[in-house]
């Protein structure tokens, strides 16, 4: 399909195209029409999108837990699935007609940095990477070309729930054969990682939601035991399981969640946190815990090598036939991508897709 933004006559950018964007906190974002392409830099490449995810850090973002957001208006967005439609100088790992995953963790190429785009609201500012748009232009080290025969729509998950989740257990818990794991959590984030323990031996793995319907959902993934993260749940949880969970990752998304899992691994285990809790939250743990070998540590992307890890995640998924698209629980268009952020945050999906045709 060529897209109206290539001219076909010199395959030059011309025309425009639409963006949600982010103009205040705590507001709704604003579909924006009349977008236009600037020049592009060294190492950028312009992408036709066809699908975003939607996770709990857009919004935060929107929501305004982040704190001060110095760079309003800006489009958002950080992991999807697209096709190049052209490349600009120095760029050589993707070419015009790739189809493309997008992700906010840095991969090889060249770090082209932002954009700044002209529109008929001003100029609005865009990061090395965004997804809430009809195209983006995207630095080269912010996408990764799709492996063969993987689902479009599964692929957002490949830009940021996979690599972040699933890299936690891959790249740094590497359980032991014979362990115990918790997952505290099951966002994308989360169902990511329970999905990722299927590559180990032997490993029994303990889940906890505040949704039941997560806790049915990760049941079909693969989970031995589910507990409701409530006060009953919990206290029967560390009855059932006194100093036998070695590990534990957490990605419930507050500071009492990371301190709870903490708590219920055992004294030499490891808990790994991917949450992002509001800017004002602080955890508070006891230090002799840490004296006594327990171990804590929080995790950036899930120490992910995009170009390396995206096609280990695509055999994996294959080789076991893993349910991701379970993941996706309710599609979206672009224009409705605010009724997507309420529904993210009255916890009535696991992560949205937003379609963008």
């Amino acid at each position: 399909m060529q897209s109206d933004l290539i001219d076909k006559t010199n395959n030059s950018i011309t025309g425009s195209f639409r963006s949600a964007v982010l103009v205040s906190i705590n507001r709704k974002l604003v579909i924006t029409d009349g977008i236009r392409v600037p020049e592009l830099k060294k190492g950028q490449i312009i992408t036709r999108n066809l699908f975003s995810g939607l996770c709990h850090s857009q919004l935060m973002e929107v929501r305004g837990k982040r704190g001060e957001d110095k760079y309003l208006p800006h489009m958002l967005g950080h992991e999807g699935v697209g096709v190049v439609e052209r490349v600009g100088e120095g760029v050589t790992k993707v070419k015009v007609g790739d189809k493309v995953v997008l992700g906010w963790i840095k991969g090889d190429g060249i770090d082209a940095g932002g954009t700044v785009y002209d529109s008929p609201m001003g100029k609005i500012n865009a990061g090395a990477v965004t997804t809430f748009s009809t195209h983006s232009v995207v630095s080269e080290n912010r996408v990764v070309k799709l492996p063969d025969n993987f689902n479009t729509k599964a692929a957002v998950l490949l830009g940021c729930a996979l690599p972040t989740g699933a890299g936690i257990v891959l790249n740094q818990l590497q359980p032991k054969p014979n362990s115990t794991v918790l997952v505290y959590g099951l966002g994308g984030i989360g169902l990511s990682a329970l999905l990722a323990l299927h590559h180990f031996e032997n490993i029994k793995i303990i889940v906890v939601d505040i949704e039941q319907s997560k806790l049915d959902l990760a049941k079909e993934f693969g989970a031995d035991e589910c507990y409701l993260a409530s006060e009953n749940s919990i206290q029967q949880l560390k009855q059932n399981h006194a100093n036998d969970i070695d590990y534990a990752v957490e990605a419930a998304g507050s500071a009492h969640s990371i301190e709870q899992a903490f708590e219920l691994v055992r004294r030499g285990g490891k808990c790994i946190f991917a949450s992002h809790p509001p800017h004002e939250e602080k955890i508070t743990i006891d230090p002799f815990e840490l004296i006594c070998g327990k171990q804590i540590e929080g995790s950036w992307g899930g120490g992910s090598q995009p170009d390396k890890d995206i096609p280990i995640l695509a055999d994996i998924i294959s080789k076991y036939n893993l349910p991701v698209l379970k993941m996706l629980s309710n599609e979206y268009r672009l224009e409705d991508i605010n009724q997507a952020l309420d529904d993210l945050e009255s916890r009535k999906i696991v992560r949205a897709l937003i379609r963008m045709d």
